[in-house]
């Protein structure tokens, strides 16, 4: 249970950073409202696969991220990692195949949905 619960420390962490990008797609017309998609929690499995190993990735990519920014010397420097951790998020979740908002949308039910997370965990362990 820690592994999933590190996992979905991580994605909060980076869905707070992706969602400012799918906010600025919003901006441009080209996505429906975030809050609708949250309220859909009928996932397929295959969203919820894609899930658990974008997940996985975002783990990883912010433990990276996050011992840069702590070595960062100024402020600058920490948005521009920042920045690049968030375009890195973005691709990991790209690459499996989900679109940001309903990664997100996923990750918000999962919270409110102990279910759901247990779903996900199973697909976590069975992908690893």
């Amino acid at each position: 249970m820690l592994r999933i619960t590190t996992l979905f420390s991580a994605v909060l962490l980076s869905a707070g950073l992706i969602s400012s990008a799918a906010q600025a797609q919003e901006t441009q017309g080209t996505t429906a409202p975030f809050e609708t998609q949250a309220s859909d929690t009928n996932f397929s499995d295959e969203q919820l696969q894609q899930f658990a190993t974008a997940a996985q990735e975002i783990s990883t990519v912010s433990g990276e991220y996050s011992q840069r920014l702590q070595q960062a010397e100024d402020e600058m420097a920490q948005q521009t990692i920042r920045e690049e951790a968030n375009n890195k998020m973005i691709e990991v979740v790209q690459n499996s195949g989900l679109d940001i908002e309903t990664f997100n949308a996923i990750g918000q039910a999962a919270q409110n949905d102990p279910a759901l997370a247990q779903r996900i965990q199973q697909f976590a362990q069975s992908g690893s």
